[in-house]
């Protein structure tokens, strides 16, 4: 019986065809003779207590000039998809969420979500590390201007960011004696109205900011250190980061066993964390990237091993 996959991604005539971590994905599942239904989130609707989508049959190719063809819309039930991969990027807004709950109704008819539509609202990539304190830097949460100033005084050198965004977006690294502190904390907490992260800064960040990719709670055996770029403080490739394979080394190990075993059991299939120095600092679990970059540097193929890890779930 051949498999029926929905991926709910971005509009894929956007994607970047070099980089693409859901491209990769799709071609294993074209590989396996899987057949593969495409859907942006304006497909989605609830009939009845019933999820539905607007979606068309995707064939995937590696031709950087012509990687996908689209055929005709067909309106199905996404209770008759055996798979579903949720591929949509952030921002995680109120249409990420609702997106969630259509899946979800999916998922209780017997439908396959990776990742699980419950864990994608419960963990925010940069919140949830606040469950693991002994691996993270000092780090605090809040809206609370006066408790950044002090965090800030405390800290001497920390970097601030808001929740919900990706790709280094309104990342600052803010120094004891930064004029403009009273002004980053303004902005990014809206004067109050909304939750941002401080953590202490890492200098380690020089050294790269690794993305280590867990399948069903355990590593690929390569990180992707993403060097900052000169004059740069963000890691991120978005933000003209350089990516550099390296075998994990024991304390990356030693984090994946102690942070796994919890993302396992909470449906989470595939997650990235990202680990400066010995410190984590976020837990990817929307739309991890940085497999095409693995990939090609360590010669491995790492949707195969997410694809036997969800036959397995099947």
């Amino acid at each position: 019986m051949t498999i029926k996959i929905g991926v709910i991604m971005d509009a894929i005539q956007n994607i970047h065809y070099k980089k693409d971590s859901t491209l990769a994905m799709l071609w294993e599942a074209k590989a396996r003779g899987w057949t593969i239904y495409y859907f942006e989130q304006q497909d989605l609707f609830v009939r009845d207590g019933k999820a539905f989508g607007n979606t068309r049959i995707l064939n995937v190719f590696r031709d950087p000039t012509h990687w996908f063809q689209l055929d005709k819309y067909q309106c199905i039930e996404l209770a008759e998809l055996d798979v579903i991969l949720m591929r949509k990027d952030p921002p995680f807004d109120l249409e990420y969420i609702y997106t969630t709950y259509i899946v979800e109704l999916a998922e209780l008819t017997g439908t396959k979500v990776f990742n699980k539509p419950q864990s994608l609202r419960d963990i925010n990539e940069k919140f949830y590390t606040t469950w693991f304190p002994k691996l993270c830097p000092p780090t605090l949460a809040t809206r609370d201007i006066s408790l950044l100033r002090a965090f800030l005084k405390e800290q001497k050198d920390i970097v601030c960011k808001p929740p919900h965004a990706m790709g280094g977006t309104s990342v600052f690294r803010v120094q004891e004696s930064d004029i403009n502190a009273s002004v980053i904390f303004e902005t990014l907490t809206q004067q109050g109205k909304c939750f941002m992260l401080a953590q202490r800064f890492i200098p380690e960040i020089s050294q790269g900011d690794k993305r280590i990719l867990l399948i069903n709670g355990d590593p690929v055996p390569y990180a992707l250190a993403r060097i900052p770029a000169a004059g740069e403080l963000r890691g991120n490739l978005a933000a003209g980061a350089k990516g550099v394979a390296q075998p994990l080394t024991e304390q990356d190990l030693a984090l994946c066993k102690a942070v796994g075993p919890t993302l396992r059991d909470k449906g989470l299939l595939f997650v990235g964390l990202d680990v400066i120095g010995n410190y984590l600092t976020e837990i990817n679990v929307t739309s991890p990237t940085c497999i095409r970059e693995l990939d090609e540097q360590c010669d491995l193929n790492i949707c195969k091993l997410l694809f036997d890890a969800i036959e397995l779930k099947i």
